[in-house]
């Protein structure tokens, strides 16, 4: 099943909109406390390896979205740059979720292979942010 993929434009329309949309930050809780959408809630698809460096999948992602949010919910997944979030988005179309949207360049930037921007994100087109 494809996920329909918008633009932090896009993702603030639907915010305002009136709609009942949720901003489902997926970043580690490290990375969200850094800073994040106002109003966001934060569900880490991945965690930081106890082990050493970088992550690992949090095997309890599905069932964490399903205590807060019923399967009809409308959700917009996001993370950094645009990955995880295509990942916890398509995870949970399969897990019976209808009304999930993923954006996007994320919080920061989507990035190319050689590090140059594709995709701004949230942030770095001066939408509001919050540390609370």
């Amino acid at each position: 099943m494809d996920i329909k993929r918008i633009d932090p434009e896009e993702a603030r329309t639907l915010l305002d909109s009136g709609e009942s949309y949720t901003y489902l930050d997926v970043r580690s809780e490290e990375e969200f406390a850094q800073g994040h959408v106002p109003g966001s809630v934060n569900i880490p698809v991945a965690t930081s390896n106890p082990m050493g460096p970088g992550l690992v999948p949090n095997p309890e992602f599905t069932s964490q979205v399903e205590e807060q949010f019923n399967k009809d919910s409308r959700i917009i997944t996001a993370c950094l740059r645009g990955g995880r979030s295509l990942k916890a988005a398509t995870m949970l179309t399969a897990g019976g979720y209808t009304e999930i949207v993923d954006m996007q360049g994320g919080y920061d930037a989507e990035l190319d292979a050689f590090g140059n921007v594709i995709v701004e994100g949230w942030a770095r087109r001066g939408f509001p942010t919050t540390t609370d």
